[in-house]
């Protein structure tokens, strides 16, 4: 026999639907079926201009095609064969490794110790914020003159060195192999390091002024409140920022090579970047080039999973799990 009992709905009135059932969606409820047909538009122009170009990018690795105006021929894995057999991938491969392990490991922290500065608003700050910013807004072909003019053998680095007694330094640094990759590096840098050291800065302004204020007082110097402190704080904005400097710094490097070097001398300073704009560009030779576009793709997926693993909050994974063997007892 059953203890409970259900009262009779007022006649003219619908009686209350059961517990832990849902009626049907309300119209305006953000699970109206017309409300979710909104959302086809954005589908549409994901799949069009974001999924559409990376499958293109498969299809046409598969192919020997000239151009727009030429008949493609399907070749299978013909140009993965030949792109694996090139020593001149092999070194922008080599190239574009170097660049990324040099100039993101410098970039990170130098960016951070700087917006740590400038969020504690030194004498002058704003000013330092714009010129820290400047770099970004000058555009990549005036930039390239700019480094072009400095970097010539009778250009304003030789000069400088020359006026100072330092004339053994002196060297051609754009055609010098040993030198034009780390002077595309080191531009690179100066490109980056202002720009995302004012990011940083404004998001260090809106951590809690008392942690900061209560780690003083107990005699903690700048340098371990912005490295012990303030660094865990900002982790996750940290290695977002990584990311988008990895990537920024792999898949644009073609600019500033085609500008200053063209990829040399010889190889020096091709990067995978600069090979995939060759190739397509200057020899026509889409297949490969988009066969050299698909590494790309995997070495950028590859250096995101690397970046969010090191800099993972490794201080969260263990409060979670006692957290969730709280919630089992």
């Amino acid at each position: 026999m059953s203890l409970t009992t259900t009262q009779d709905a007022p006649p003219g009135t619908a009686a209350p639907a059961p517990a832990g059932r849902r009626g049907p969606a309300r119209r305006g409820s953000l699970d109206s079926p017309r409300l979710l047909w909104l959302t086809v538009p954005s589908l549409v122009w994901f799949a069009v201009f974001s999924a559409g170009p990376l499958v293109a990018m498969f299809v046409i690795a598969t192919l020997r095609w000239k151009g727009l105006i030429y008949d493609p021929a399907f070749v299978g894995t013909e140009n993965l064969r030949r792109v694996a057999a090139d020593p001149l991938f092999h070194d922008a491969v080599r190239n574009s490794l170097v660049q990324v392990a040099v100039v993101i490991p410098l970039m990170i922290p130098l960016a951070f110790m700087l917006g740590y500065h400038l969020s504690t608003r030194p004498r002058g700050y704003r000013v330092l914020s714009v010129l820290y910013f400047s770099p970004g807004l000058i555009s990549i072909s005036v930039t390239g003159m700019v480094f072009y003019g400095m970097l010539a053998p009778e250009g304003g680095a030789n000069g400088l060195l020359r006026a100072v007694g330092l004339d053994a330094l002196a060297t051609p640094w754009l055609a010098d192999p040993a030198t034009a990759l780390p002077s595309v590096m080191a531009i690179d840098l100066w490109r980056g390091v202002g720009w995302t050291a004012v990011l940083f800065a404004a998001r260090l302004a809106s951590l809690p002024a008392e942690v900061v204020e209560a780690a003083r007082i107990d005699g903690a110097g700048r340098f371990r409140i912005m490295w012990r402190i303030a660094f865990p704080m900002v982790k996750e904005y940290v290695r977002t920022l990584t990311m988008l400097q990895f990537l920024w710094t792999l898949f644009t490097s073609a600019a500033l090579v085609l500008l200053l070097t063209k990829g040399g001398p010889g190889t020096s300073s091709t990067t995978l970047s600069y090979l995939v704009y060759e190739k397509a560009f200057s020899q026509s030779d889409l297949g490969y080039s988009q066969v050299v576009g698909v590494v790309l793709l995997v070495l950028g997926v590859a250096g995101m999973a690397l970046i969010r693993t090191v800099l993972r909050d490794r201080d969260r994974a263990p409060s979670g799990r006692r957290a969730a063997a709280g919630r089992s007892r």
